[in-house]
């Protein structure tokens, strides 16, 4: 590993990481390891555990608040995705000409292992830990980060990995200028954070194609040739990666494609031809055939087998808050999918069962949308209980769908309501379409709560 693989920044003086979650400490602690003079902020409070680790690698930090002299004297400033760019510390520090990156873009620099980043609006965080797991046990010196596990700047100061895999949000991709993926991965484009680009989706289908910036003709670029969005923006980009699309629709040679008996196929150039029927795989579902064909191409690409592959495709246990199942009761199976905190999203849960459904929905609404939800709730869920404080929205998108919606006091009170509801063969989905900052820390927290929930019915 080199020591600096890409410089394009100040590589001394003061470095100012803005938000101490996981990635602002990874990106402080690399910066100390590099020798810059490190300064973390944090608006809110920044957790024990974080302020722990500050304290024992001698970092200066502040918490509950932004010192403006502390900031803007920075060579260097690494943001957290969450901060966004309209902030006015933010914008100032724009007009003082000081760098602002993201926590990616920062570590990027001091590696020069192979970089796979997925993104997409629904489906990266499974793509991503199926493509981590299939890489891990075919014996790849491999780490996990970006939106998981733990930071990516962390991990290029402290452990030494041949290959990243990274689930990448828009955020991040934000803050993203030189940064270059050797395999970048658009599973999807659906409309999600809109707020964060001026409700404009043009905006953000730019932020998801910043994925494929600066890649190269040795690099390589997967799509998924069914999504509208994601084709109808092909040709505003420059493509110099080769393409290697997925499809349930179309057969793709080179990519992945389903054939019609019902196999995955994947053809790479001078790769022998993967095949897996869709049965033998282990997440179901049409959402998850596209993930296996990502992470399939991935692990083609990096010269896995066909039968570690196929292995790894029925082995593999879904992500918690994913599709989790937490139990089966008196008939009745309880799924959390609390992760699902958006419109799309839930669209996918619902399509992955047959059952009747008795769906938990609600949260922080985000100005959803429900309408491309109706067709899906009218065949298949009889009943909703409504979580959180935004539950107007639902009983107006619903009301002439589904006979039964009932608002709910707390996530104790929504799963006695949804098991009294249910019958035995039903399904009890959380899969909420919402943010979840109203009754819960986050969607761990809310998945979390329901699991507890379910488990003293």
């Amino acid at each position: 590993m080199g020591i600096i693989a890409h410089t394009y920044y100040p590589q001394s003086g003061r470095l100012v990481i803005l938000g101490a979650g996981e990635s602002g400490v990874g990106a402080a602690i690399l910066g100390k390891d590099k020798g810059f003079d490190v300064f973390v902020s944090d608006l809110g409070e920044i957790t024990d555990h974080y302020q722990a680790q500050l304290l024992e690698e001698g970092i200066a930090f502040e918490s509950g608040k932004h010192t403006h002299e502390l900031i803007l004297n920075a060579a260097l400033v690494v943001k957290s995705p969450g901060i966004p760019e309209k902030a006015p510390l933010i914008q100032e520090l724009r007009s003082l000409g000081v760098p602002v990156i993201s926590e990616i873009e920062f570590a990027a620099q001091y590696t020069d292992a192979k970089l796979i980043c997925i993104t997409g609006s629904n489906g990266k965080s499974t793509t991503t830990m199926l493509t981590y797991y299939m890489l891990q046990k075919a014996g790849l010196n491999v780490g996990l980060a970006g939106n998981i596990g733990n930071s990516f700047a962390y991990q290029v100061a402290r452990a030494q990995y041949d290959v990243y895999v990274l689930e990448i949000s828009s955020f991040m991709l934000d803050d993203m200028y030189h940064f270059k993926a050797d395999i970048a991965v658009i599973l999807n484009i659906t409309p999600d954070h809109l707020d964060r680009y001026d409700y404009k989706m043009e905006n953000y289908v730019k932020s998801k194609f910043r994925m494929i910036q600066n890649q190269g003709e040795s690099d390589y670029f997967i799509y998924c040739l069914d999504d509208i969005e994601t084709v109808s923006a092909l040709d505003r980009f420059e493509i110099k990666a080769l393409e290697l699309p997925i499809s349930q629709e179309k057969e793709v040679v080179p990519g992945a494609f389903l054939s019609t008996e019902s196999n995955i196929i994947i053809n790479i150039p001078n790769g022998e031809v993967f095949t897996m029927s869709i049965e033998e795989l282990s997440l179901q579902g049409k959402h998850n055939i596209y993930n296996n064909m990502a992470s399939g191409l991935i692990a083609k690409l990096q010269g896995l087998r066909n039968q570690t592959i196929k292995e790894c495709m029925g082995s593999y246990v879904n992500i918690s808050h994913r599709l989790e199942h937490v139990a089966y009761i008196g008939g009745v199976n309880y799924i959390n999918d609390s992760k699902a905190t958006n419109v799309n999203s839930v669209w996918y849960a619902l399509e992955s069962f047959s059952t009747d459904i008795v769906l938990l929905l609600g949260g922080v609404d985000k100005g959803n949308d429900y309408d491309m939800l109706k067709d899906l709730v009218k065949q298949k869920v009889k009943a909703i209980v409504c979580i959180g404080k935004d539950t107007a929205p639902i009983h107006k998108a619903f009301e002439d769908d589904v006979d039964i919606i009932v608002n709910s006091s707390s996530m104790i009170d929504a799963v006695q309501l949804a098991s009294h509801l249910a019958t035995k063969g039903d399904t009890v989905l959380l899969s909420p379409a919402c943010a979840s900052f109203d009754w819960f820390k986050n969607y761990e927290d809310r998945g979390d709560k329901f699991k507890d929930a379910v488990m003293v019915l």
